[in-house]
């Protein structure tokens, strides 16, 4: 007798209370004579001795007296003293023993009994292993069923019966079964395995009726199943009309179907020959090895850029944690590039992805040729759980029913809720196999829950195959209660064809129930069979189409035109318009077409789908509407839609969405004009479920929109693939959930050297703090070089640019995919306070009043105005009768008084008929109501109009007066003072500007001739009230286009008023400066002058939440850009008590003149100075301090919403920065003189930062803007690299410079690109330079594609 002494490490089970011990019988002696098996296991065991505690006697400390661990040999010794061999005993390899003492379990016998099918080659050749799996003891470990009751094994309808010794394992819960793919046959379908607990005389049911086969259903070789109730058992085997899967569906109710889907990497050599297998591992248990045989996309599998789905189903592994994935390096080509792999599991609703990147390769990388994964948490998908669904399906016995189509459903349900359209085949050869005539047919499928009650489904097939016809008897659908003790069928009758050549020729059918039959399973094990008819279900409509094509210039169209129709009772599916009632061929240039679909009921129709197959020589058409009439109810439904279904034309779609003419629902998510709601804050793939509006969220202060912009860099691999996130983050830990920043769809990666920008919606976090970066990818090949991020929040004004040069991969730099970078490194820029507004634009109900031209708003405020915005068409905005809304960002102008619209006469539509406009502020709730109800058109319109202007109603009350200007223009007696140019002129008033006004129609026939006056007329203009200042130019045409300008005088007839703009200079370019446009301050204006002292008023609001008040007195000082004012003091008294909760107070006080008032010192201290009374926990919450300075009237703004406390020492106070100025308008004609500007331009001094284009600019100040001015010098060659350039702009002060906005027009011999460094402004008036920092391409081909830059001033 020999003894062997082994060591072996393993992970920590706990005391051992059995063992299982074998050999795998090879070898010439393979049998084996065990004594006994000894385990010897160190423990640590802790003394449980009683704390104890000293205390020093200096020190005064506590010290414990901790438990020490002591170290513990267990030994175990298992007693076997049998043979492990084929030939002795009872031929058993493998044996389980249990611990000589303290154990209270035996070995039990059980009776295995294996049930072969009866389908044709059924019977298998192949070695066949099963594991019997207790709810309270382990398992029995893989054993090989070898000894039947048989000679010749797992025949078909034969029945084989094995013994299995193990240690009991309590009552069972799953078998695992499988074969090694060995033998001639080793294909197997296997009925069902019946285990006998010969103890405890329990038989156990487990019903399989698959195929184990590579070649048959899913391809695995290895099942997990489940035992169900004997009732359920001895009904199907007992009954003759159930098909051979009947009792599939409980077994795919408690096993949950894997979706492997394995990407091999698209390199060289990728590929692999080997057998490749794989290891789920769950929270509960694992699969053991499943080998991926049968792709399901793919006959040659795992070969280069390929991705391959397989399908694997286990039994209660609970949550996957990890996999393990690998092959057996065998065949001619055995190395293989894993890029990741997916495994999807629709029942429990989440999708997970496993990163890989790396070789599996005895040759590469480390040599190994199986790794171990893990789920990257980021790339997780989570959606609404799917449920099984057993479909039967009956052809009809009669002559030619059966078809080799691709047979396909969908299931509704009655609250709304369908399924994705699912085929019942999968691959060829079962469409050869089923659906033959008088067949029935059985199909487990996974699909969405619809809710209780199945209200009708569609069936239909794709009409392909040799013979497609195919006449359907009925549908039965079976499906689980919800307790999962018995099951409910739903019948679906037919009995019609679906053929082209048969009936009607439809090859789709929507089918309502008919009878419900229900099995439940009673407390005494029996079964309760329950049928009854289905009460009203829903009828089958007929629905009649009417398709109006335009009738334009080649409107009709050959390709295929397919339509779905929606209903709130569900929809039709998409259905091919083939046979037209009216016309032999169908959708020609103005014919109506009319076709008839039977559906089911669809209650009220208002969305149709239709869109066709861009097919034949001329698919281009054109749909002017589609009219569809209920036959039964004689209901009709108007769907208008004007435009072009085109790949070429319009917006190149060929699909279209139409609402009902009247339908007043939603349309679709509300969202800005690059906002979309789909980035709101929240995981874009999270389970869908009920959130708030967009404007909901705005309103309650939930939601702001984000601006983002990353560059990538452009060093070697620094582009990714892998989805990128922001989170932004404020004080005290609060930040925005992930915000994911999708790429549009013509783009699939970050690439080298691009610049992406996004914009998302996320939480306000208050005051910035840091911003975090990241991606979800886990392979070395999603490594990525961020080189720059810019965060733009439009509702703070304020821009952050930070300079990254950093990596995010697991392989490269600190291995990390995300990076926070604090706000303090960021380069801080104020661009200006946005607010959000919603914007509705209503389009008129005229015929072709929809458009896709380009459409342009301007808005005019008290407080100044915007800048031209494009309104994006986003797809089908602007269409006739429609109300689009959408969410926009405005510069705080408010109160809004005026907006004007362009559009720019392009497209294939360039016709508009607006209706009218409405902005809602969304901070205040303000709506104002812009209405025009007209054409913009140049054929439509009387006057040819692409252009208007309308005035802002805001509760009734038009907020600006309709007024005629009449301009009188003087050329001055000079010699050659007259042009032959033409002529323009902007006119700027307290309420905005008119825009440009050509100066064509003159009093005389010979306009601006010397010593002339000539008299312009512009009727139904807005009056902008007092006139500040004149902008007037030419465009140097004609053969003599100096001009000398005397001045303008502008008459308001709503104001009866005449105002006079001074001039006496050239507009020339060889005269005077040679400029061509001058701007004319306005002669009638007053000039204040800013005086020593002044009155400020101080209103201060307290906030309205509670303890917000205060008894004692504040102080503010003005920290103004001249001076510091002194100490105000808001006194508090008993008889005036001020600093209520919600209140609002105002103040007065003489000082002297502080200037621009940049910031405030707010304290807060007790009356009369006592000290006494200053108490830590007393605070003043103040919301908002408004200072006016009374002399001109300018406002500033301060939003505190700050706890001020109270302090009697008057150093301890807070600071808040001014938000908003407002000027008056008085204030800003003071500073209207003209002024010279010095700009100099910097290009870049990389190669080819050059340009010979032609560079504009448009400088913005406090008082306006510059409008655009050409940069040009005669006999220079501009903006070289590495040369600066300098210009001079004479215009009217415009204060304090905010930002320039410099473009090219492209054009130029060579590279049109350009590389500009900077922009410097020097207003020569006062020395002050503004330094304006770009160092950015205005490059089609480079970067983002721009060539236009908006620059903000260095702070």
């Amino acid at each position: 007798m020999s003894q062997d002494k082994l060591l072996v490490e393993a992970a920590e089970i706990g005391s051992i209370y059995k063992i299982r011990i074998g050999h795998d019988g090879k070898g010439i002696g393979d049998g084996w004579y065990l004594e006994n098996v000894t385990i010897k296991r160190m423990v640590k065991k802790v003394q449980d001795n009683e704390w104890k505690r000293k205390k020093k006697k200096k020190s005064g400390e506590e010290e414990d007296e901790e438990s020490v661990p002591e170290e513990e040999m267990e030994v175990y010794n298992f007693v076997a003293q049998r043979w492990l061999a084929k030939d002795e005993g009872d031929k058993e390899i493998v044996v389980e023993l249990v611990p000589e003492e303290g154990s209270e379990l035996e070995e039990n016998s059980y009776e295995v009994h294996v049930f072969t099918g009866t389908v044709w080659g059924a019977g298998t050749d192949a070695n066949v292993y099963v594991n019997i799996y207790g709810e309270e003891k382990g398992d029995t470990g893989e054993r090989h069923l070898k000894r039947s009751n048989n000679m010749n094994k797992f025949e078909k309808g034969q029945e084989d019966v094995f013994t299995i010794k193990a240690i009991d394992l309590g009552p069972l819960k799953k078998i695992r079964i499988r074969h090694d793919d060995s033998g001639t046959n080793p294909s197997w379908y296997l009925e069902r395995v019946e285990v006998v607990d010969l103890n405890a005389s329990t038989t156990y049911y487990f019903p399989c009726q698959r195929w184990l086969a590579v070649g048959e259903d899913d391809g695995q070789i290895v099942r997990e199943l489940v035992p169900v109730a004997e009732a359920f058992v001895k009904k199907d085997v007992s009954s003759e009309d159930q098909s051979p899967t009947s009792l599939g569906l409980e077994q795919k109710a408690k096993s949950t179907t894997y979706i492997v889907r394995v990407r091999t990497g698209d390199r060289k050599h990728s590929g692999t020959d080997a057998n490749v297998f794989i290891i789920l591992y769950g929270t509960k248990d694992d699969t053991g090895i499943m080998s991926l045989k049968s792709s399901k996309t793919y006959k040659n599998k795992f070969e280069r850029g390929q991705i391959d789905e397989f399908t694997l189903e286990a039994v209660d592994l609970g949550h996957l944690k990890k996999i393990k994935i690998g092959h057996d390096n065998k065949g001619n080509c055995t190395g293989w590039f894993l890029e990741w792999v997916e495994i999807d599991a629709p029942s429990f609703g989440k999708c997970l992805m496993f990163p890989s990147g790396r070789w599996l390769d005895k040759l590469e990388d480390d040599g190994r040729t199986e790794r171990i994964i893990f789920p990257a948490p980021l790339q997780t998908r989570e959606y609404v759980p799917f449920v099984p669904y057993e479909i039967t399906v009956y052809t009809s016995d009669i002559f030619g029913a059966g078809t080799d189509a691709d047979v396909f459903i969908v299931l509704y349900g009655n609250t709304g809720i369908s399924t994705r359209q699912k085929s019942l085949c999968l691959n060829k050869r079962e469409r050869k196999m089923y659906f033959e005539r008088n067949s029935v047919n059985q199909f487990i499928v996974e699909l969405e829950d619809v809710g209780d009650f199945i209200e009708k489904i569609r069936i239909g097939h794709n009409g392909a195959g040799i013979n497609p016809g195919w006449h359907l008897d009925r549908v039965d659908i079976r499906r689980l209660l919800p307790n999962g003790k018995g099951s409910e069928t739903i019948t679906f009758p037919c009995e019609r064809w679906l053929a082209k050549s048969e009936d009607d020729g439809e090859t789709i059918r929507e089918l309502v129930p008919s009878d419900i039959f229900t099995e439940k399973l009673t407390k005494d094990g029996k079964l309760k069979q329950i049928e009854q008819e289905v009460e009203e279900p829903l009828e089958v409509h007929t629905y009649g189409i009417s398709v109006f094509t335009g009738d334009v210039y080649g409107a009709g169209t050959d390709a295929n035109v397919y339509l779905t129709i929606y209903g709130d009772l569900g929809d039709t599916g998409e259905r091919k318009l083939s046979k037209s009632e009216t016309n032999m061929n169908k959708f020609e240039r103005g014919q109506e077409d009319v076709f008839t679909l039977q559906a089911v009921d669809l209650g009220l129709v208002y969305k149709i789908k239709i869109c066709h197959d861009n097919a034949m020589l001329n698919p281009e058409w054109y749909l002017d509407k589609v009219e569809i009439t209920d036959e039964d109810t004689e209901e009709v439904f108007v769907f208008l839609c004007e435009r072009w279904l085109s790949k070429k034309k319009e917006d190149k779609k060929i699909e279209r969405i139409l609402y009902e003419q009247n339908y007043e629902g939603k349309r679709g998510s509300l969202d800005g004009a690059d906002l979309s709601l789909s980035s709101q804050d929240s995981n874009a793939n999270m389970k869908e479920m009920k959130k708030p509006s967009l404007v909901e969220s705005i309103q309650e202060g939930l939601l702001i929109p984000y601006h983002v912009t990353l560059t990538t860099g452009i060093e070697p691999g620094a582009s990714t693939d892998s989805r990128v996130y922001i989170i932004i983050m404020g004080p005290q830990k609060v930040q925005t959930d992930r915000l994911w920043l999708d790429l549009t769809e013509d783009k699939d990666e970050f690439a080298d050297g691009s610049v992406e920008k996004f914009s998302v919606w996320g939480a306000d976090v208050g005051e910035l703090k840091n911003v975090e970066v990241g991606h979800d990818g886990g392979t070395p090949e999603s490594a990525w070089l961020v080189e720059e991020m810019t965060l733009v929040v439009p509702t703070k004004g304020v821009m952050y640019n930070f300079v990254c040069n950093c990596w995010l991969a697991r392989d490269k730099g600190d291995g990390r995919t995300s990076r926070v970078f604090n706000i303090v490194d960021a380069d801080c820029i104020n661009i200006g306070l946005k607010v959000l507004y919603e914007v509705t634009v209503v389009t008129g109900d005229h015929q072709g009043a929809g458009t896709d031209t380009s459409i342009y708003m301007t808005l005019f405020g008290s407080n100044g105005s915007t800048e031209e915005m494009q309104l994006d068409k986003n797809g089908d905005r602007f269409e006739r009768a429609q109300e689009d809304s959408f969410v926009m960002e405005i510069n705080d102008i408010a109160p809004l008084r005026k907006m004007r619209i362009r559009t720019d006469g392009n497209g294939s539509r360039p016709d508009w008929f607006l209706e009218k406009i409405l902005m809602k502020n969304l901070t205040n709730q303000e709506v104002t109501t812009f209405t025009y109800s007209e054409w913009l058109s140049k054929v439509h319109h009387p006057k040819g109009a692409l252009m208007c202007e309308m005035p802002g109603v805001i509760d009734d009350e038009q907020m600006m007066e309709d007024t005629t200007y009449t301009v009188q223009v003087k050329t001055s007696d000079v010699i050659g003072a007259g042009t032959d140019a033409n002529v323009y002129l902007i006119i700027f008033g307290e309420s905005g500007d008119t825009g440009t006004l050509p100066l064509k129609e003159s009093n005389k026939s010979n306009k601006f001739e010397r010593n002339q006056m000539d008299i312009f007329e512009f009727n139904d203009m807005l009056s902008l009230g007092e006139l500040c200042k004149v902008r007037v130019w030419h465009d140097n045409k004609g053969i003599a286009p100096g001009w000398h300008l005397e001045y303008i005088e502008v008459i308001d007839s709503a104001m009866d008023e005449t105002f006079r703009f001074q001039c006496d200079r050239w507009l020339a370019k060889s005269e005077d400066d040679g400029q061509l446009i001058r701007e004319l301050a306005c002669a009638n204006n007053d000039i204040l002058e800013e005086k020593e002292r002044t009155t400020y008023e101080i209103v201060t609001i307290t906030s309205n939440k509670e303890n917000s008040e205060t008894k004692d007195d504040v102080w503010i000082i003005l920290e103004g850009r001249k001076c510091r004012s002194k100490e105000f003091v808001l006194e508090n008294s008993p008889k005036r008590k001020r600093f209520g909760r919600g209140a609002t107070d105002i103040f007065q006080f003489s000082s002297k003149n502080v200037g621009s008032i940049a910031a405030i010192c707010v304290g807060h201290c007790p009356k009369d100075g006592k000290k006494s009374s200053a108490k830590a926990d007393v605070y003043w919450h103040v919301e908002e301090i408004i200072v006016t300075e009374m002399e001109l009237c300018n406002k500033f703004f301060f939003r505190c919403n700050a706890k001020i406390p109270l302090r009697h020492k008057k150093s301890d106070y807070r600071v808040f920065e001014c938000a908003k100025t407002v000027e008056s308008f008085a204030s800003k004609t003071r500073s209207l003189v003209p002024v010279k500007y010095e700009v100099i331009v910097t290009t870049g001094f990389e190669k080819g930062a050059g340009t010979d284009a032609n560079v504009f600019v448009i400088v913005f100040g406090v008082n306006g803007d510059s409008g655009k001015r050409a940069l040009k010098n005669k006999l220079w060659n501009l903006f070289e690299r590495g040369r600066t350039n300098r210009f001079y702009l004479e215009t009217l002060d415009l204060g304090e410079l905010k930002k320039v906005r410099i473009e090219h027009d492209n054009s130029g011999m060579a590279s049109s690109g350009w590389l500009l460094e900077r922009v410097e402004i020097t207003n020569s008036a006062t020395g002050v330079s503004t330094i304006f920092p770009c160092g950015k391409w205005l490059d089609e081909n480079r970067g983002d594609g721009l060539i236009w830059r908006d620059l903000f001033p260095r702070q």
